[in-house]
């Protein structure tokens, strides 16, 4: 996999490491959000046995300042063409980006993110989409869109209120754009956990967890992470019935037998499963 805005490597066996590269603060033009969508989508019937990903920046003191303004100037303001067709074109647009910015959640493979640094308004949008979030102690938010005189469009003001019970603070940090600590995410829900650190601190943390899950059975890992949505999504009841049809196929798989065996036998070390998509 090659991209214009985005370093990839793989720096374990079945981890994927994805760090947004755009000079210099990692603002999202149409181009690298356009990029950013297709990177995930591709994962989804890419030929290599990836079994996580990690996404963090390659710059150390920001991971995403946002949107690029020069992209926001001219929105909206043309006088050829009247409200309801300029609404049209502009609608477009914004499900177009919400629609790159949730790609990872589409991924059938676990993405974390690795956040630091600066993490403003796009930023948050980008994080909420992933599975998992660590930040570096050192990182700083902001639900930026108040202050650039718009309502957070892009996924942060939907997925928040599925991340985390604390609303109060959901909705006092998206009325008042103001900046909050690591800490303080971790409080809100935002965060799994705070890493002592920058940037090399907090993705060394996520590449580890990254291992860990890549050692598990993928059958079982992209199975939980689509039960999971689903249930976020759901009733209850919906979702016991959808999770017996799925398992309905998904225990069929040898790797049910593979770490059932390896338990009996007390082994210290993982079965060795086959790729999610082999290669027929």
């Amino acid at each position: 996999m090659t991209s214009k805005y985005i370093k990839i490597s793989n720096p374990t066996p079945h981890v994927l490491l994805l760090e947004l590269n755009r000079q210099p603060v990692n603002a999202f033009n149409t181009e690298f959000w356009k990029e950013y969508g297709r990177t995930f989508d591709a994962l989804s019937t890419h030929p290599d046995d990836i079994r996580a990903v990690v996404l963090s920046s390659a710059f150390p003191k920001v991971f995403s300042a946002g949107i690029d303004f020069q992209g926001l100037i001219n929105l909206g303001s043309s006088n050829t063409i009247d409200p309801a067709r300029r609404a049209l074109l502009i609608r477009n647009d914004i499900l177009d980006i919400q629609h790159a910015v949730s790609a990872p959640e589409r991924c059938p493979i676990p993405v974390i993110a690795a956040a630091h640094g600066l993490v403003i308004g796009l930023g948050i949008d980008i994080i909420s989409a992933c599975d998992v979030r660590y930040t570096a102690s050192d990182a700083k938010f902001s639900i930026k869109e108040v202050d650039m005189g718009l309502a957070a469009d892009a996924g942060t003001l939907a997925y928040l209120q599925k991340i985390t019970g604390n609303k109060s603070l959901v909705y006092e940090l998206a009325y008042t754009a103001r900046m909050f600590s690591s800490d303080e995410a971790e409080k809100l829900g935002l965060v799994s956990r705070v890493v002592q650190g920058g940037r090399d601190a907090v993705v060394a943390a996520a590449l580890q967890l990254a291992k860990d899950i890549a050692s598990k059975s993928p059958v079982a890992v992209s199975g939980t992470k689509r039960l999971l949505l689903h249930a976020r999504d759901h009733s209850v009841a919906d979702n016991l019935e959808y999770t017996a049809t799925w398992n309905s196929a998904a225990l069929q798989a040898m790797d049910l037998q593979q770490s059932v065996k390896a338990g009996m036998a007390k082994s210290k070390e993982s079965p060795k499963f086959l790729p999610l998509r082999p290669k027929l």
